[in-house]
């Protein structure tokens, strides 16, 4: 395990999303005070047994837990609550063992047919295995809670992955397209298969994210028709989706968020089996080693603004090893778009002023998937930062979320685009 280090939650986030999410908190206030049962080490739960179940999906154990929508814990969401751990399968075809949160509100479904579910695809929460939104949702420090009680509020049962080496072995993976799209599509299976009435296998399902979440519903959308067949997929919500990571890389470099992209010099190295530490020097490789071990806040804090010049060996930017022959074919194999287009209605959204990644990213996706002949709706915000992005994002997610599980026409406006 990696060691635990502070994580906090942002105020701008929670005010923005607030805004919009104010029903989902009065809805979430008032819950029964059972608690969950805990074992003798909380971290136990994570740890991968030798031996994994014999399907992608398939559940290796489960516990009850909670979920705060707030870090005081005052607000706790309406809903029985499970975290689980699943079989699912890396970019290279090797089983892992990836855990995750299943909720299922307390309020009868009023809807037509069964309880929608929806798997919800966190962005980007850190390095360090304490960042486990899993682990977060216990405590009331998961910055996207406000989005994902809303969900709860309208009824859908919700899956949240971890993703690949969040909380368990090995390295998070940030940003492995084919990593990250199963641990979100198993995580579906996996919620079915929990055996709560309320979770039908068969029954409708969405996917959602935004920024790394947004690349990895992107991605499992695209990989749902082979991957999983199975599910009864009705649609994706895809906020600021990073499909093209050369761009984004050297976007990141030197700003704000310049901790992001050192997340992506890790989880591409992971990716791709690669050892990246001859090309930095002994600055590089404890920044890296320290980063490893952040969350989100604590890198920003940590890492805003260097000059990744001081870390390589060549004393060029570090969004230059994204260039390396040996690395620039695993950044290739994360394109999203690049020959495969969703087979179900999606929604991308991205703000003309998202500073982390670049607007174009969105656009260009959307004419990909609409040449493609996807059915896309393109939502251009004008929400300040990629923050502000992401709240201008939320009410048409929730509109375009109800209109597939009311089975209402998909709205297009890939005229503009195809």
């Amino acid at each position: 395990m990696k060691h635990p280090s502070v994580r906090g939650c942002s105020a701008i986030v929670l005010a923005a999303v607030l805004t919009f999410g104010s029903g989902a908190v009065a809805q979430a206030a008032s819950a029964p005070a059972t608690t969950p049962a805990t074992t003798a080490n909380p971290l136990d739960f994570y740890i991968t047994p030798a031996s994994l179940p014999a399907n992608n999906g398939d559940l290796v154990r489960t516990e009850p837990s909670v979920f705060y929508v707030d870090p005081l814990k005052t607000i706790r969401a309406q809903a029985s609550v499970q975290r689980i751990m699943y079989r699912s399968v890396n970019s290279s075809g090797v089983p892992v063992a990836v855990t995750g949160t299943v909720m299922v509100p307390y309020a009868a479904w009023t809807g037509s047919g069964p309880r929608p579910l929806v798997s919800y695809a966190p962005g980007t929460q850190g390095q360090g295995d304490q960042c486990a939104p899993s682990r977060a949702m216990a405590t009331g420090e998961e910055y996207e809670g406000i989005f994902i009680a809303g969900l709860l509020a309208r009824g859908y049962s919700v899956a949240v992955t971890d993703y690949e080496g969040l909380g368990t072995a090995g390295s998070h993976t940030y940003m492995a397209r084919e990593s990250q799209a199963h641990a979100v599509l198993d995580a579906t299976r996996a919620a079915q298969r929990l055996g709560n009435p309320q979770i039908v296998p068969g029954g409708p399902v969405a996917l959602a994210g935004y920024s790394q979440g947004g690349g990895a519903s992107a991605a499992a959308v695209e990989l749902a028709p082979q991957y999983a067949p199975e599910l009864n997929l009705k649609g994706a919500y895809a906020g600021a989706v990073p499909a093209d990571l050369p761009a984004v890389g050297r976007n990141l470099d030197g700003g704000l968020y310049t901790g992001f992209l050192l997340y992506a010099v890790t989880g591409m190295g992971a990716a791709g089996g690669l050892d990246l530490s001859p090309h930095l020097n002994a600055a590089g490789r404890a920044k890296l080693a320290a980063t490893d071990n952040e969350c989100t806040l604590q890198s920003i804090a940590s890492s805003g603004f260097l000059n990744t010049a001081q870390l390589t060996v060549s004393g060029q930017k570090l969004s230059s090893l994204l260039e390396l022959p040996e690395l620039k074919t695993v950044i290739a194999a994360q394109k999203i778009g690049n020959g495969r287009a969703p087979q179900v209605p999606v929604l991308l959204s991205h703000s003309v002023l998202d500073d982390v990644i670049p607007y174009d990213q969105g656009r260009q996706l959307a004419k990909r998937w609409c040449g493609a002949g996807s059915s896309v709706y393109f939502d251009v915000t004008a929400g300040a930062t990629h923050i502000g992005g992401y709240a201008a994002a939320i009410p048409q997610a929730f509109i375009f979320l109800e209109r597939r599980f009311s089975n209402r026409s998909a709205v297009s406006n890939c005229w503009l685009y195809g």
